[in-house]
């Protein structure tokens, strides 16, 4: 939603409340403009405090769209490190696990063709 949407809704609603409460008051002429000068005044503040709301919230949005901005390509920078890193860590390791795969089964076909050479004698 757009402010300028969301504030002139506001604007109109204060007006009707404002016209509806003066013809239907009961009041005297001075009760009423006092009411009225007291509604405007609530009616002043709270709108400060709405904008100061809003502009905070604006500025936590913007920060954190900073943060996420700057924080975000170190994150996947180092990841891409820390990847890398174990990716050389392991290497002498997976290198090891295949020459004994390969030499397991180099030994498991030794033993099949002992068997089969067995059950042919």
């Amino acid at each position: 939603m757009k402010a300028k949407t969301f504030f002139l809704g506001v604007t109109a609603g204060l007006i009707g409340g404002l016209v509806t409460s003066i013809v239907a008051a009961p009041q005297s002429g001075e009760q009423l403009r006092s009411t009225i000068a007291n509604n405007a005044k609530t009616t002043k503040e709270s709108l400060t405090e709405l904008k100061h709301q809003v502009t905070t919230v604006k500025n936590s949005v913007m920060q954190l769209r900073n943060e996420v901005k700057n924080n975000i390509p170190k994150v996947i920078s180092d990841l891409k490190t820390s990847i890398s890193n174990f990716s050389e860590e392991i290497e002498p390791d997976t290198t090891k696990l295949k020459q004994e795969l390969d030499h397991l089964q180099n030994s498991i076909a030794e033993i099949e063709n002992n068997l089969n050479d067995l059950s042919k004698k």
